[in-house]
């Protein structure tokens, strides 16, 4: 058996996908047009959301949901450089790096060792009056308890956003994770439940802050934004005018026709995909069950299941390096699990952070964890393989 029989991700695309980026071809409209605007309208009512707005990765979406804060008019959804925000101690270098890029001073808190996402009592007990916002990451396709975060925040005036870049089609209480906040971020990489090539979107239902969103996006100008929007109120009738007004410091975020071509054939799939994701899941927990070496993440609401998680219980005589040479035997690609405990890594020394308490079970996912691939197919083989470890 090769060390890729069991990999980490693998294409989605068939032959609708190659024949969108066929007609792109021969439309010769390569650069975002209104194939990307028919995705994020699709991608919008799939979520339940008012607006969906495509960006070229989820690192960017990430980025100008942050800056989005910093430029809105609304001073209840404002942020300023030095104001705290909480974020979870295990994610990916891009949840946190547009913080640091605006000045936010970052709280990290410990995650929970069987949901993978936060602390819900290390959360609560965070959460100060300089607390002005929580960024909730939904792991590996597990939501939050977001009922819980709400109860945590009460009446206080802190934005709640979320990174759910991993877990895209996930759901609590019958909605969709990433709506939850005020606004939410979505990946469609390669790797991710749906692929765009490269990828990212932003949801929410503010208005404003959409346009704001269109604006960063393209530059900082004017060109996209409609007549009547809440950067400039009125645009002037002339084109020639407004194709070079700039009134944000923007960014180049524009996703390629190309993806967003791929988009609309792909989002066609997702409740498949989501639904054949789960079912593998179901399959791994029962598996996975009767295996005491492991802790194997507990669903909060739905999962749409990015992948697997294998952390080594406490007290286990079991190490990581044992676990990764049985599953590079048995064909298994794997991977820590995202980007471990963050605080260990030397780029926190260029940023402005604290941590409240001791980050005790990232530090244990960072040592004793891995995760796995999962599919938009049944993968019989591989839960075969992992019940024989």
């Amino acid at each position: 058996m090769t060390e890729t029989a069991f990999p980490l991700a693998t294409s989605s695309w068939d032959e609708a996908e190659y024949a969108a980026l066929q007609r792109v071809i021969e439309s010769g409209q390569f650069t975002m047009g209104p194939l990307v605007a028919e995705f994020e309208r699709r991608f919008a009512d799939y979520c339940g959301s008012r607006y969906a707005i495509m960006v070229n990765s989820g690192s960017s979406a990430n980025l100008i949901m942050v800056a989005a804060l910093f430029f809105t008019k609304n001073e209840k959804h404002r942020l300023r450089p030095g104001d705290e925000v909480i974020v979870p101690a295990v994610s990916w270098s891009t949840t946190y790096y547009p913080l640091h890029q605006y000045g936010l001073k970052q709280r990290f808190v410990d995650i929970d060792l069987d949901t993978l996402n936060y602390d819900l009592d290390q959360l609560e007990a965070a959460v100060t009056d300089r607390t002005k916002a929580i960024m909730a990451v939904n792991l590996l396709g597990n939501p939050n308890d977001f009922n819980r975060i709400r109860s945590i925040i009460g009446g206080r005036d802190i934005i709640l956003i979320e990174d759910n870049c991993e877990s895209m089609g996930a759901e609590l209480d019958g909605r969709q994770a990433g709506t939850f906040g005020l606004m939410g971020t979505f990946s469609s990489f390669f790797s991710h439940h749906i692929s765009t090539m490269e990828g990212g979107l932003v949801v929410t239902d503010d208005e404003e802050l959409y346009h704001v969103m269109l604006s960063l996006r393209a530059h900082g100008g004017t060109r996209n934004l409609p007549k009547h929007n809440a950067v400039t109120g009125t645009k002037s009738d002339d084109p020639f005018e407004e194709s070079y007004r700039f009134v944000l410091p923007g960014y180049n975020f524009r996703p390629l026709e190309m993806s967003g071509a791929l988009g609309i054939e792909q989002v066609k799939k997702l409740p498949m995909i989501v639904s054949n994701r789960r079912r593998n899941g179901d399959l791994f927990r029962s598996v996975m069950a009767s295996k005491p070496d492991f802790i194997i993440q507990r669903e909060i609401g739905s999962s749409s299941w990015f992948g697997f998680s294998l952390v080594i219980r406490p007290g286990s005589d079991m190490t990581r390096a044992d676990l990764l040479a049985r599953l590079a035997k048995a064909g298994f690609e794997s991977r820590p699990i995202v980007a471990g405990n963050f605080t260990k890594n030397p780029v926190m020394e260029w940023m402005s952070v604290e941590l409240h308490g001791e980050m005790v079970n990232a530090d244990h996912v960072d040592r004793f964890g891995l995760f796995l691939g999962n599919h938009h197919y049944p993968i019989p083989d591989a839960i075969k393989a992992l019940a024989s470890l």
